[in-house]
């Protein structure tokens, strides 16, 4: 697990659970600290017993730098968050999107028919893509200032989606509808959950730390259906085992350390 800082991450409970439940004894998963500057020569320098490494930020748009190929959904998104490494070849792929989607879908939602999606960063593209996987292509994304949103339309055009963009946040309470994803920081919300909710959307807060959110608090106790960042971070975990073993990952095995670890249930 590469990233600055990387030392909270939950990353290495899920794939030495998986590693276990697989028998694969002999594999290792750790953290690295890693700059951007850092990246390329650390990538350099491994040997051939590494298959992959996991990456969060701030290295999520540098890996496609350093990668000898790239999957269509990590160009799309303008993001990888996964980088195999075999056979002398670099490959980076996203499996973030499949993390939000199938966090969704865990929580009955099989179809999305109306989106709001807060903040416009490297998770909320992830986001558009997760929800184009669920059938929205004009999701609205709500977020400060319109004029920092310059990679997100750039990964929406890529993904071929059209968000509405609304430079809404905090001014107005949000529209009804049928999934709200937060992608703001940990506090980020808080001003949003004050304004109540319109209906009873499933809300997808990606905090995980310090859970619930003042944000996800509000919408449970408006009765909505919350989804917090741990699912999120299972579900890709999922992906990424799968990919680096080439074998069916154990989730359930995953999401009990998980839930160990982390005090919370998943």
């Amino acid at each position: 697990m590469l990233g600055s800082p990387v030392a909270h991450s939950l990353s290495p409970v899920l794939h030495r659970a998986a590693y276990q439940a697989l028998g694969l004894s002999n594999w290792r998963y750790d953290q690295i600290e890693c700059t951007e500057r850092e990246l390329p020569a650390l990538v350099d320098g491994l040997g051939s017993d590494w298959v992959g490494l996991s990456l969060t930020m701030p290295l999520k748009r540098v890996a496609l730098d350093v990668a000898d190929e790239v999957s269509q959904l990590a160009r799309d998104v303008g993001a990888a968050n996964t980088l195999l490494l075999g056979g002398g070849r670099r490959r980076a792929e996203n499996t973030d999107v499949a993390g939000l989607a199938h966090a969704l879908r865990a929580a009955g939602v099989a179809e999305v028919r109306s989106a709001v999606v807060l903040g416009a960063g490297g998770t909320a593209q992830a986001a558009l893509g997760a929800l184009r996987e669920l059938g929205l292509a004009t999701p609205l994304v709500v977020v400060r200032s319109t004029a920092r949103t310059t990679d997100l339309r750039a990964a929406a055009e890529r993904l071929g989606v059209r968000p509405i963009v609304s430079g809404t946040l905090f001014s107005e309470p949000l529209p009804e509808a049928d999934v709200v994803v937060s992608t703001l920081p940990a506090g980020g919300a808080d001003r949003v959950a004050a304004s109540g909710w319109r209906g009873r959307p499933v809300v997808l807060d990606v905090v995980y730390a310090g859970w619930p959110t003042t944000l996800a608090a509000s919408a449970e106790v408006a009765g909505c259906v919350v989804v917090g960042g741990l699912d999120v971070l299972l579900h890709q975990a999922v992906e990424q085992v799968r990919l680096m073993t080439g074998r069916r990952a154990p989730v359930e095995a995953m999401r009990a350390a998980l839930a160990d670890a982390s005090g919370q249930c998943v």
